[in-house]
């Protein structure tokens, strides 16, 4: 297949990208910088675009059968000023507007789009175990993933079958938001943050991509689709596999104060409590090669 990309530089992206190639697929990278336009020494091919302004080359998404959306300010890359969190949104729901409307002008629309979402369109949900039926949270995020899903709406309207991951933490050595978490367990400096009941819905890297993978091919599944472990578990869970894994202790607890201080608002995020579970990827047929905690943090490592 010949499926573009966003996002192909991230942690996520790449992985996918490279999984791609992999099994012989032609990849059609979207970046930004014109001067990283055309064929790579990878095999894969870039083409411009600025999602700020609505640019894009649509003679280059030309025979495209699948997109996959992944672009988008880090949301923990930065304390979260308001120009900043300005950022986060307009670098989702820009991008996806972008792109959405591009790919439904196309004379041969592709068959599918998985653009990008996260759990934290559910807000804060404390102890409750949450599937893709549980209605949309209050807080910034949430309001920032409903806004994203529905900038989708060009490529529905145009009859493409669109899917929102709704991805958890991605736990991998390799970066990301999880990643740097592992430095500091390996020096012995990890902890549970706050007082870790809150509970964080992951996955591993190796299951994210497949997960992506398997929504492109997967015919018949639309809408949102929780991309989490099926075991989620506390933050204090978590830490102690990662603890275990690494052969460290964990003694340090962070307070929430001391967060608050170096986070912002951030520290809402991540001292909040989403227990999210797949329910329509496993309905569907999906099967996790890291279910638990625990293989996950190994392959993380």
């Amino acid at each position: 297949m010949r499926i573009a990309v966003t996002g192909s530089t991230g942690l996520i992206g790449s992985a996918l990208v490279d999984s791609l190639l992999a099994d012989g697929h032609e990849v059609v990278r979207l970046v930004r910088h014109r001067s990283k336009t055309g064929p790579r020494p990878d095999g894969t091919t870039a083409i411009g675009w600025n999602p700020l302004l609505g640019e894009i080359d649509r003679a280059g998404l030309a025979g495209v059968e699948a997109a996959v959306h992944l672009a988008g300010a880090g949301v923990g890359d930065h304390r979260w000023t308001d120009a900043y969190k300005r950022e986060i949104r307009e670098s989702r729901v820009l991008g996806t507007e972008t792109l959405a409307t591009a790919l439904a002008g196309l004379a041969e629309p592709p068959r599918v789009l998985v653009s990008a979402s996260a759990v934290g369109y559910y807000g804060q949900t404390g102890d409750r175990v949450i599937d893709e039926e549980a209605p949309a949270g209050d807080d910034f995020l949430a309001e920032v993933c409903v806004e994203w899903e529905a900038a989708a709406r060009p490529a529905e309207r145009a009859g493409i079958r669109v899917v929102h991951p709704r991805t958890g933490l991605v736990l991998s050595a390799a970066g990301g938001a999880g990643g740097r978490l592992f430095p500091l367990f390996r020096l012995g400096l990890g902890g549970r943050l706050g007082d870790g009941r809150q509970y964080w819905s992951h996955i591993s890297l190796a299951d994210e991509v497949a997960a992506l993978r398997f929504l492109i091919d997967r015919e018949g599944v639309s809408g949102p689709v929780n991309l989490t472990a099926p075991e989620p578990v506390t933050n204090a869970e978590l830490t102690a596999a990662l603890g275990r894994a690494l052969h460290r202790p964990t003694p340090f607890p962070v307070p929430k104060a001391v967060l608050g201080a170096v986070l912002g608002e951030l520290a809402v995020e991540v001292v909040g409590s989403h227990r999210v579970v797949p329910r329509r990827l496993l309905d569907a047929g999906f099967r996790f090669r890291h279910p638990d905690v625990d293989s996950v943090v190994r392959a993380a490592l």
